[in-house]
């Protein structure tokens, strides 16, 4: 039985980048966000990734039920040196870094049971939206785990198509196949089609029956791909275009792209990330010129194509590069986010609207991809 319940204004977030920064900076989300800013205070991680914008009590403050927690690892060619983090030069090196993505997932949600549990199934799902439609709805202690969904960003993990199958089965139920160019299509900053070698990975994927996210793929590789792909397909952390004047990359997605994805029943996830609203935020205040305002026209534009709430919900993508500071002035931490109702409203979207916006979308999305078992 598949959960149709209202879920009241409960979150899930399709992007946050967990994994990497449990490897690569040590961050323990089961604290607060604002023990985690002050343990770092006095190193230079706050200089390379922003402070914190997610811990345990300020995902309960904000009714985050769900994230899609990411497998990611850097190219070395994309580092910039600011700090030791791990990157690959081979697909060796990518898979290894990938797999102890997944295996920080596991260790946490095992070490930690009470904080975050994994979502690959739909009894996981069942039981997990059970125990949290019983705390919102009645207040019910102690709070329901976050759970976590992983979603492959960039597919370098992947050395060649056929072990999708094996990532699978260790639990990833989405993937995207770019973050930067690669051996399957072009990425962010590096243009490109999708590869014969992409074609042969979507082939694989769609046996599983797994999501597509495009996010991050170049232009035309994405359109390929939602041409060719037959099954989900999402874009899980991705703005509009074409209310970025002059940005630099090819990092959003284009109206055309959107229509696409509208017309395959995806949903995109809007970033409340201020180089994505606003591209010289910097030179015109910093972060004070930047507020929710933005985030709810990436929204409302989405809904404008597709003409209802349907294919647009959130993709925060934070602590992915950026911190607090680089957010809009009204949110401090993920538990802000629910700042947006009220904004949403003053648009003239009902509750039913912002339920699907916050986590309604998803969950259509969740019931479609996750097996039953």
């Amino acid at each position: 039985m598949r959960h149709a319940f209202n879920l009241m204004s409960m979150i899930i977030d399709s992007h946050e980048d967990l994994a990497w920064n449990i490897i690569n900076l040590g961050r323990d989300y089961t604290q607060s966000a604002l023990d985690i800013r002050e343990a770092e205070k006095d190193t230079p991680i706050p200089a390379f990734n922003g402070n914190t914008l997610l811990g345990w009590p300020q995902y309960q403050e904000g009714h985050v039920a769900i994230v899609f927690g990411t497998l990611y690892c850097t190219p070395l060619r994309a580092d910039q040196g600011k700090y030791k983090v791990q990157t690959y030069e081979t697909p060796q090196e990518a898979h290894r870094y990938y797999r102890e993505n997944l295996d920080a997932y596991y260790r946490l949600c095992d070490e930690h049971p009470d904080h975050f549990r994994l979502l690959i199934n739909q009894s996981g799902l069942e039981t997990h939206l059970t125990e949290w439609e019983a705390h919102v709805r009645e207040n019910q202690d102690p709070p329901p785990p976050v759970g976590i969904v992983m979603l492959m960003e960039g597919a370098e993990g992947i050395r060649e198509p056929a072990e999708v199958e094996q990532w699978f089965e260790w639990g990833v139920t989405m993937i995207g196949p770019a973050w930067a160019g690669n051996p399957y299509c072009g990425g962010t900053r590096e243009p490109g089609p999708l590869t014969k070698l992409g074609y042969a990975l979507l082939a694989n994927m769609a046996e599983f029956d797994m999501v597509l996210d495009i996010s991050h793929m170049d232009h035309q590789a994405a359109r390929q791909s939602l041409d060719f792909y037959p099954g989900q397909v999402i874009a899980s952390h991705s703005n509009a275009e074409s209310l970025l004047k002059n940005f630099p990359s090819n990092r959003h997605l284009k109206d055309e792209t959107i229509h696409q994805l509208i017309d395959r029943d995806g949903v995109m996830g809007v970033v409340p990330f201020n180089s994505f609203l606003e591209v010289k935020w910097r030179e015109h205040g910093g972060r004070h010129c930047v507020s929710l305002d933005q985030v709810v026209a990436q929204i409302d534009h989405v809904c404008q194509i597709a003409g209802s709430t349907r294919n647009v919900a959130l993709g925060t993508d934070f602590d992915g590069g950026f911190g607090v500071e680089a957010v809009p002035q009204e949110i401090d931490t993920i538990a802000d986010l629910v700042k947006l109702s009220p904004k949403l409203a003053e648009k003239g979207y009902n509750q039913a609207d912002i339920d699907r916006i916050f986590s309604g979308n998803w969950l259509r999305i969740l019931n479609n991809a996750l097996p039953s078992t």
